[in-house]
């Protein structure tokens, strides 16, 4: 789960195609199994995303604010609540192992507070939450581990909760 679109990836309708880290993250970890020189198209990052990420992956990213802007402090204060609503009702619905939030900003937002800290978090539901990194700032291989721990705890059956940016 995500805060809100980047322009760049919202115009091509794929999640973090502006920056395509977290592609090559997610295949790292063992989420995706994807030639690292398919995630480097637009052409075949929107293929995968538009035809295997649900159905072979079982991923899928959802945002709280689906308007798309260059930086968070560019949302309006409240605006996060219809998506906040959709969130929940995603999950009641997918009933996922795990929803995982990429970036504070997210789960602060998510629950209205900013008390949380990298890692697991209370459940939603029957859903496990876990917190990561956002995955464009600092060591991939932190980012990657926390992937790895999410496939773990998600038995290989993710559904990953994150924004289409």
């Amino acid at each position: 789960m995500g805060i809100n679109p980047h322009p760049g990836s919202y115009r091509r309708s794929v999640p973090f195609s502006n920056n395509k880290m977290f592609w090559y993250l997610l295949n790292r970890a063992g989420l995706l199994d994807e030639a690292d020189s398919d995630l480097t198209s637009d052409e075949s990052l929107k293929h995968i995303y538009d035809r295997k990420f649900v159905p072979k992956y079982a991923l899928n990213f959802v945002n709280l604010v689906d308007r798309p802007t260059i930086d968070v402090t560019e949302l309006k204060k409240g605006e996060e609540q219809t998506g906040i609503k959709r969130a929940l009702k995603t999950i009641r619905t997918h009933k996922p192992k795990v929803v995982c939030f990429i970036g504070k900003v997210t789960l602060n937002k998510f629950q209205g507070s900013r008390e949380c800290d990298y890692g697991w978090q209370e459940n939603i539901g029957n859903a496990r939450v876990y917190l990561m990194h956002f995955p464009i700032r600092g060591p991939a291989s932190i980012r990657v581990k926390e992937l790895r721990e999410v496939k773990r705890a998600s038995g290989g059956s993710l559904r990953l909760r994150k924004a289409k940016l």
